[in-house]
């Protein structure tokens, strides 16, 4: 019978809590510093906010002129980037109007035209919440809106794959 080799266990360091900041808990200090960015920037936010809604509207017309793939494309970048952002910046009924448009746009078959009022009521909503400065997620007609355009999106999909 053949003699078993000692075996030893090797255990690496690990460096994940050294590089995360130590493993003594939070950094509060390095929180309030993060909030105190978050909050200085936030003036910027409906600055950035406006100059995506106005990338949406730019890309709204330029599809309306062409209803290419190109110009369906870009209007759903926009619409995902709004949808990404919107919320971030203090607009989530923005972000929910921008997700239901870019399902419309992204789930849409390309050999299919887009329902062209229910994109124009997309665009539409987004400019309307950031006009009238809509931050509330609970407002109640801006909900409801969002739901109703939800509830095209779904009714123009199903149509379409049907």
């Amino acid at each position: 019978m053949a003699r078993q080799q000692p075996i030893e266990l090797i255990t690496p360091p690990n460096l994940l809590k050294a590089k995360a900041g130590g493993g003594g808990g939070l950094d509060l200090d390095a929180i309030a510093r993060a909030e105190s960015a978050v909050q200085a920037l936030s003036g910027e936010f409906r600055g950035w906010t406006a100059q995506d809604v106005e990338r949406l509207a730019l890309a709204h017309r330029s599809h309306v002129k062409d209803p290419a793939a190109q110009t369906r494309a870009a209007l759903l970048r926009a619409a995902h980037d709004l949808k990404g952002q919107a919320a971030s910046f203090g607009f989530p009924l923005l972000g929910r109007v921008a997700w239901s448009l870019s399902r419309l746009l992204g789930e849409m078959p390309e050999n299919q035209d887009l329902p062209a009022g229910l994109v124009d009521a997309h665009v539409d909503a987004v400019q309307v919440i950031f006009r009238e400065n809509i931050t509330d997620g609970n407002d109640a007609i801006a909900r409801l809106l969002c739901t109703e355009l939800d509830t095209r999106v779904t009714e123009a999909l199903k149509t379409a794959r049907a």
